[in-house]
């Protein structure tokens, strides 16, 4: 029994392994190339600033970005994630409706649903406007 609960995981066994040995022993390479002087350190004060599509920086500290980014981004997130879920609801769709009628179609306009309200309630509070009078 151990043996075929060996077999089923080897893969991921291996694949674990390598995935945390070649960083480290990339790392490990890195660092002994330094110290026996063949990848040369010349720290330098151009190598410690922040890099900004090779311009130099502005200021010393960065600028506060627009919160409306945030809108944006979440939105994004919400709606990415909303279309991840609607794919594999489509491929499976003729197996679903035969197995559980049309209540896989009725979960799914559920979800739809829901996702729509969300979008329209962000529309209403103009979180969708990148620039709005305010009144």
């Amino acid at each position: 029994m151990f043996e075929e609960y060996f077999r089923q995981y080897a893969i991921l066994i291996i694949f674990s392994i390598v995935a945390t040995s070649v960083p480290i022993g990339m790392l490990a390479i890195s660092f002994i190339a330094q110290f026996i002087k063949v990848r040369p350190s010349r720290p330098s004060e151009v190598k410690l600033t922040a890099y900004e599509g090779g311009m130099q920086p502005f200021e010393e500290r960065p600028e506060k970005f627009n919160f409306k980014y945030y809108y944006y981004a979440i939105l994004f997130v919400v709606f990415d994630v909303e279309a991840v879920f609607l794919f594999p609801w489509a491929v499976r769709y003729g197996i679903l409706t035969k197995q559980f009628g049309l209540v896989a179609l009725l979960g799914t306009l559920i979800f739809l649903l829901v996702a729509t309200v969300g979008y329209f309630y962000a529309w209403k509070k103009k979180n969708l406007d990148w620039i709005y009078n305010e009144k």
